[in-house]
């Protein structure tokens, strides 16, 4: 790895935005040019619209049975992608971008520490995320905390970094889906008693996520405590959620392997717990 001077995560995040649109990694090995690669994965990033993802997963009737291999680690979204796509180099890799509903990159370049921030520090998403501003202006105008299903698919985002310090000697591509779990805290406190608002919200939103991807012939998953940080999910529910599922027939013969990634630096691992206790069973 190509360790830099010590960054603050703002200068981190302007570091990787330089990245991202010159398409140039610093390294070892000189200048890696991926200008190319992060030209096309902004290119063909889509956006899906709620409609089209009630159609994906209604008109999915596959019948299978195979069982899909299933592990939780305590390790973060970018470092699973990094392990499975260049340590054990399985294709078709796809992670879950656990996304702002009203700004691209969430906080990234104001130096915010949570899931997506960490994801565009580490990659050129962000700008593929500005090809959609759709996704972001109809939740803007959306008043309401649950948010809407649209979803944000960019193939093959350019890899760069998996910790806050090291940049990598070459980039490793991950396909990505953007897509925000409800804010179950300011829901509830807008709609006491409306705990099942977001039960329902991230049933669909979840089958959303894995029709999204079966659709576009990912393998393997990187998912993980979808909503679980500041927009006060249950991570008991969401790993049940996750855990129904993917157990349904339509999903049997989708995917080869899923990874929980979960990066919980809590005492209690609260959130790590509640997802090795579902996946245990």
């Amino acid at each position: 790895m190509n360790e830099i001077q010590k960054l603050n995560t703002k200068q981190i995040a302007e570091q990787a935005l330089a990245i991202s649109q010159t398409g140039i990694l610093p390294s070892h090995q000189g200048k890696i040019d991926f200008s190319d690669k992060q030209r096309l994965a902004e290119n063909q990033t889509q956006l899906y619209r709620p409609q089209e993802l009630a159609d994906l997963y209604a008109h999915d009737r596959e019948i299978g049975t195979s069982k899909i291999n299933i592990s939780v680690t305590r390790e973060s979204t970018q470092q699973a992608a990094y392990r499975l796509v260049v340590e054990e180099q399985k294709a078709h890799v796809c992670l879950l971008n656990f996304a702002s509903a009203k700004n691209a990159g969430g906080g990234f370049l104001s130096g915010a520490k949570a899931q997506e921030e960490d994801l565009c520090r580490s990659s050129g998403l962000y700008l593929c995320q500005l090809r959609q501003p759709e996704y972001y202006e109809i939740n803007r105008k959306n008043k309401s905390m649950l948010y809407t299903d649209h979803m944000i698919y960019s193939p093959n985002v350019p890899f760069f970094r998996i910790n806050k310090e090291n940049l990598l000697d070459d980039v490793f591509l991950c396909s990505v889906i953007t897509a925000p779990a409800p804010n179950a805290g300011v829901h509830l406190q807008r709609c006491p008693n409306d705990e099942n608002a977001i039960t329902e919200t991230l049933i669909r939103r979840t089958n959303y996520v894995l029709s999204l991807a079966k659709q576009q012939g990912h393998k393997i998953l990187v998912l993980g405590a979808w909503g679980c940080g500041v927009f006060r999910n249950d991570p008991v529910q969401v790993a049940k959620i996750f855990d129904d599922c993917l157990k349904q027939e339509k999903f049997a013969n989708a995917f080869d392997e899923i990874v929980f990634a979960i990066y919980d630096s809590s005492k209690t691992l609260k959130v790590l717990t509640a997802f090795e206790n579902q996946f245990s069973k």
